[in-house]
């Protein structure tokens, strides 16, 4: 049996053009999600792993889309082509134990490790950057402006916790919070 496994790394990216390469490649069945690919316990992979058995085949689109680092992916096709399973992997081929397999499977996987550093690298490179500014704040944005903040405080000098979080929205914790910092 012929299986296919699409992948994207968040749920804002599109598996429609995996989805329709796999079909196009004859899969019977096509395990997909939308999930990191710098974890190794993806739930549809593992599922999908189980599912495997000599003489099947697994097929992506490319090496990257079920392993980042050369190592992991390495092992993987090697354990399952171990395991007598064939892996096509659609901008390559099918891989097997030959010389050649091997080789362009280790320079393809180096690649995409490459490649994850690369981003992880112009993230940090970006946040760096934005760090330099002043009003730069590292974390979630604030859900209130400072001005809000200093309505409810106000409301404060004549109404409870209770309904100064009933009248504008803002929970207890932060009120107090705010009224600490206002005090420093």
């Amino acid at each position: 049996m012929k299986y296919g496994y699409a992948r994207v790394s968040t749920a804002s990216q599109d598996l429609e053009v995996q989805l329709k390469a796999l079909e196009g490649a004859g899969c019977d069945k096509i395990y997909q999600e939308k999930f990191t690919g710098t974890k190794t316990d993806r739930p549809q992979f593992n599922e999908l792993l189980q599912v495997l058995k000599e003489g099947d085949t697994l097929v992506v689109t490319k090496l990257d889309r079920i392993a980042r680092s050369a190592s992991q992916g390495s092992e993987l096709v090697k354990q399952l082509i171990d395991r007598g399973i064939a892996v096509h992997i659609l901008n390559m081929g099918y891989m097997d134990n030959t010389p050649a397999s091997k080789l362009i499977k280790n320079i393809f996987f180096a690649f995409a490790e490459f490649e994850r550093d690369m981003i992880v690298e112009r993230t940090q490179e970006g946040k760096a950057i934005a760090k330099q500014r002043d009003d730069f704040r590292e974390g979630r944005p604030n859900k209130y402006s400072q001005k809000q903040i200093e309505h409810a405080l106000g409301l404060l000098e004549c109404h409870s916790y209770k309904e100064v979080e009933n009248m504008t929205g803002i929970s207890k914790s932060t009120l107090i919070r705010a009224k600490r910092k206002a005090t420093l």
